[in-house]
């Protein structure tokens, strides 16, 4: 009988569901609570200079196929590897909720007058997402967990590790040069998923978690054949 390949080991879907609820929850949950309440603008002299560039919404946009990769890489490397990037992942969208509560944000956005392609995707992003929930920057939280994903993984070659740098940071870039958030949201953002990922492994959480994963989805595992 051949072997199926697992594109991610199956014991990794559990935390990538609950990652995916809390960041809903974090980022749409928040919104609804939040909506008429004061926001803050954290924009500051220096990102009055960053200039409007639209093209780079294709990066910003494009970086969903980062994302994807980067973390399906992540759950396949070393087991209390991935449940430390996955256990990290976790915490920072609990800390962007406590974030998106207690210290709404929004931004003043650039009026797009122009009638590239470029122009109408930001007008197509403006009117999907509203200028809040900006900080911290989950694009640029999850990008550069997309890069911590790959970055001591051996398996990995070491052009792919550049490349997943390089991108992190365009990611970044982009959040800026599009106006969708300032300065202090991309430096929290990667700020917080270094915190993070040094959080979880000094504090024993990243164990804990693995060992509760482990033991819930053996639990699921055991009904599902006793209903077979």
């Amino acid at each position: 009988m051949k072997r199926r390949i697992q594109i991610i080991p199956g014991i990794m879907w559990l935390p990538i569901i609950l990652t995916l609820v809390c960041n809903s929850i974090a980022y749409n949950g928040s919104r609804i609570i939040m909506t008429g309440k004061f926001h803050h603008d954290l924009s500051n002299a220096l990102d009055e200079q960053i200039p409007f560039v639209p093209w780079t919404i294709a990066i910003y946009f494009g970086c969903y196929i980062f994302w994807i990769g980067n973390y399906m890489l992540g759950c396949r490397q070393d087991r209390e590897e991935a449940f430390r990037f996955l256990s990290a992942d976790l915490l920072t969208k609990l800390v962007c909720l406590i974030c998106f509560l207690f210290l709404p944000t929004t931004n003043v956005r650039p009026m797009v007058e122009g009638n590239s392609i470029w122009d109408e995707l930001m007008r197509f992003l403006y009117q999907i997402d509203a200028a809040d929930n900006l900080f911290p920057s989950i694009h640029c939280l999850v990008s550069w967990f997309c890069f911590i994903a790959v970055r001591k993984n051996e398996k990995i070659p070491k052009w792919y590790q550049l490349a997943s740098l390089l991108m992190a940071l365009s990611v970044c870039v982009s959040t800026l040069t599009t106006k969708q958030h300032v300065l202090i949201d991309a430096i929290a953002g990667v700020a917080l998923a270094e915190g993070s990922y040094w959080f979880v492994e000094k504090s024993g959480f990243a164990k804990w978690y693995m060992e509760f994963i482990e033991t819930t989805y053996s639990k699921i595992i055991r009904k599902g054949k006793l209903h077979e």
